[in-house]
């Protein structure tokens, strides 16, 4: 069994069995803790406990023993001392909503996705919040973090944030293991505005490198893009040092530069000349900045922030215009002071 002998064995319920939702069971299940994997599509279910393995999504990775697969929200949460959502941003809310009747008080709930609310604009941590009420601390799981190396015990630094500090360190305690390490931090705005922008900015990234543009190129779209996570998680409250971190720097590197981030795969197909459509129809996960895009800019409309990058990925992502107008519009919008917000 991998992981530190400082944890207890407790009981926890990860919903959404997608690629971070199986990898966070298999990893708990790893470290000693028992797992209640839920997942809302009936035949998904049955597939996993009939392979043991997540076919989609994880196909090389066994679930252990300690991983009970089911479809009924109510079994899976029900005497969890421990509820991970890692649901889709869009399908949050009602999970959330069903799961709270059945949950005992002061359960943490681990919020493991990534995005904004697209109707109120709200972070998952917010969302869970108002579903949830105050008798649930929340605890949001965010960095660089592909599932697949997670679930391959490949080594793994994220953030653990929350205005509980208990909840916090909890968390902390009871995810580690060798190979995954957690810092704790109390910035959640911070660390969940660097986490659903950064989706936005891997589909730019995406574009510059399907469009063959460069080493240069795409090195200054994610300076540039780390400016733009800046200046709208500050202006929401988030601190500035946060976005230098994991949940920003680092989870926005990850998501530019690495092949298996979905996000980049987008940019590189809409490069190629692709329709969106097309692109999400062939693809089995949910790229999550494809929805977060107008929600940020209408974040940025809310603080009168400007998002350049975002701007353009909207114009493409809609059809209003073609990558290479976009690029050549960044290129050319006025020069300024690197340090003018």
């Amino acid at each position: 069994m991998s992981g530190a002998p400082d944890h207890s064995a407790r009981t926890v319920a990860v919903l959404g069995a997608g690629s971070w939702g199986t990898a966070l069971a298999v990893h708990l299940a790893r470290i000693g803790h028992d797992v209640r994997l839920w997942a809302r599509d009936p035949s998904l279910v049955d597939d996993l406990k009939a392979r043991r393995a997540n076919a989609v999504y994880l196909p090389d990775v066994t679930l252990p023993p300690a991983v009970v697969t089911t479809r009924a929200l109510a079994d899976a949460v029900a005497g969890s001392e421990l509820v991970v959502s890692a649901i889709p941003s869009h399908g949050l809310r009602a999970v959330i909503g069903s799961a709270v009747p059945h949950l005992a008080s002061r359960v943490v709930i681990v919020s493991a996705t990534k995005g904004l609310e697209s109707d109120t604009l709200l972070r998952m941590s917010e969302v869970i919040g108002q579903e949830a009420g105050p008798a649930h601390p929340v605890v949001v799981l965010s960095g660089p973090s592909f599932a697949v190396e997670v679930a391959h015990e490949l080594p793994t630094a994220i953030l653990a944030a929350s205005a509980d500090a208990a909840a916090m360190e909890l968390v902390q305690r009871e995810f580690r293991a060798s190979y995954f390490r957690l810092y704790g931090s109390d910035d959640v705005v911070g660390v969940e505005i660097g986490g659903a922008l950064k989706n936005i900015i891997a589909i730019a990234a995406g574009v510059v490198e399907g469009l063959g543009l460069g080493h240069n190129a795409l090195a200054a779209l994610i300076t540039r893009g780390l400016a733009e996570l800046t200046r709208i998680a500050c202006a929401a409250g988030g601190r500035r040092e946060t976005l230098a971190g994991l949940s920003g720097l680092g989870d926005l590197v990850l998501t530019c530069t690495g092949s298996l981030s979905r996000n980049r795969h987008v940019g590189i197909e809409l490069a190629r000349g692709r329709a969106l459509p097309e692109i999400l129809a062939g693809m089995k996960m949910i790229a999550e900045g494809v929805r977060t895009t107008g929600a940020a800019l209408a974040l940025g409309s809310r603080y009168g922030i400007e998002l350049p990058i975002a701007t353009q990925m909207q114009a493409v992502l809609s059809g209003e215009t073609d990558v290479r107008t976009a690029i050549a519009a960044l290129m050319l919008r006025r020069q300024r002071s690197e340090a003018e917000v």
